[in-house]
């Protein structure tokens, strides 16, 4: 952007929320329709901060007026993850757009980064995505990072921010972290969240979750041991995300 941020990890949110709402039970929610942009969705305090990702998107939509927002909203993912050196991702367009934000599912679909403690983070974590159609596996490696101005939360969970790799994994395992407690010479009033020894890196109590459960651990491990593994596996997990509730697939 034009003052020297970046949008990357927006847009990524941005196709994930408007994703992760679906439910393989009934077969609603999901990206087709591009319901996030109306209320209900775009009101959820999940999707804080995406209507800066969509209103960038704008431009795009102007210049593309047959492109549907479900298309361009899940696209600007794919391209963001391309665009930071993570793996093609498989992608089909022909979503197409509701008129309005009727057939949007009740909140509470999408996952909250702390629900006390890491056995029922990890619990709500596995109800949100079985409910998709997830298993462990692909769970893990979809997990992302948050900002305080989206979320709540303080702080890069990465000095690279724009660059895809697998270093949420490897420092998971290799620094020591712990619960923040001030900011700025100041008392942390914000929600919990981990920091590392030098306090400019973050993790969300989600991300914790994934190192105290048993079975989440084991694919954290092995996608910090193999980031070509967690480059296939991403595009995989991910390219299945984006296609969720789409009949053509």
């Amino acid at each position: 952007r034009n003052d020297g941020t970046s949008l990357i990890g927006t847009f990524v949110r941005l196709s994930w929320h408007a994703s992760g709402t679906y439910s393989s039970h009934d077969g609603t929610g999901g990206s087709n329709g591009g319901r996030i942009r109306f209320s209900p969705e775009k009101d959820w305090g999940a999707n804080a901060g995406l209507n800066v990702a969509m209103e960038a998107l704008e431009p795009i939509k102007a210049l593309h007026p047959s492109l549907s927002y479900a298309d361009l909203y899940t696209y600007a993912g794919v391209v963001s993850v391309e665009y930071a050196g993570g793996p093609k991702i498989p992608y089909e367009f022909g979503r197409v757009d509701d008129l309005d934000g009727t057939k949007s599912p009740l909140d509470g679909r999408l996952p909250d980064a702390d629900k006390g403690n890491p056995r029922k983070t990890s619990r709500h974590m596995r109800e949100v995505f079985h409910r998709m159609g997830f298993n462990d596996r692909e769970m893990v490696c979809t997990l992302g990072r948050c900002h305080i101005d989206r979320s709540g939360y303080w702080g890069p969970w990465n000095k690279a921010e724009n660059k895809f790799n697998n270093a949420l994994f490897t420092f998971l395992l290799n620094m020591k972290w712990t619960v923040k407690q001030t900011h700025e010479g100041r008392w942390w009033k914000g929600p919990k969240q981990y920091e590392n020894p030098g306090g400019e890196l973050m993790m969300l109590p989600s991300c914790m979750a994934m190192v105290h459960d048993e079975q989440m651990r084991k694919y954290v491990t092995m996608y910090a041991e193999d980031q070509d593994l967690f480059y296939k596996d991403f595009a995989d997990a991910y390219g299945k995300l984006l296609s969720l509730g789409i009949s053509q697939y």
